[in-house]
């Protein structure tokens, strides 16, 4: 492993950070990737097997009876599991992987940007935080799609785990009428896995 100083101070002799920078621009206030379509429309077993496996006993989730008491047509869909209904499966994962290992980049600017990352060494990611807002919640029949925007892109900086820039994706989700459900911010530490905290 090399420390983050001396990885830093190589990338700024060859001007990578510079001219990595500079190429953020480009990215942000694209759309990440194309739209995310749920494959199923909102139902009753997913929303139990996601519970049960939550520990989540509110009634209004598995219960239609206790949801017409609280004023609701149906049982609800948990808000925090919104991003499940649009996941892509292990399948698609497996593909990415695949393109990756290849060097291969598709033809959408998250898959560029992320390329031009792990051309320069900055392969390793780690989510760090995520914020959501709702605004309508989703009940069984319901259709989920998500739009992704690359909102900003952090300047490098050391970090723990090394050297890296903060990523963050605007999720919005809307439903088959196109009502936004649920707004996202989502960042991630895109890092150099060679370099670390302390100086070698």
């Amino acid at each position: 492993m090399v420390s983050t100083k001396r990885l830093l101070n190589d990338l700024q002799r060859g001007g990578t950070v510079q001219q990595l920078e500079e190429k953020f621009e480009q990215f942000v206030g694209q759309e990440a990737e194309p739209p995310r379509v749920a494959r199923y429309d909102v139902n009753a077993a997913m929303i139990r097997n996601w519970v049960e496996a939550h520990d989540d006993y509110n009634p209004v989730y598995i219960d239609p009876e206790a949801a017409r008491a609280t004023g609701r047509d149906d049982i609800i869909c948990p808000p925090a599991m919104i991003s499940t209904w649009v996941m892509s499966g292990y399948r698609r994962y497996r593909e990415v992987q695949r393109l990756r290992a290849e060097g291969v980049t598709e033809d959408f600017a998250y898959s560029r940007l992320l390329a031009m990352l792990d051309e320069a060494g900055f392969t390793s990611v780690v989510a760090t935080n995520v914020e959501q807002e709702y605004f309508v919640e989703l009940s069984p029949g319901d259709h989920v799609t998500a739009y992704f925007t690359i909102e900003a892109i952090s300047p490098f900086k050391k970090t723990g785990l090394g050297l890296g820039c903060f990523i963050t994706l605007l999720k919005k989700y809307v439903d088959q009428n196109d009502r936004t459900l649920v707004e996202e911010r989502f960042r991630i530490l895109r890092f150099n896995p060679n370099s670390q905290e302390a100086d070698s």
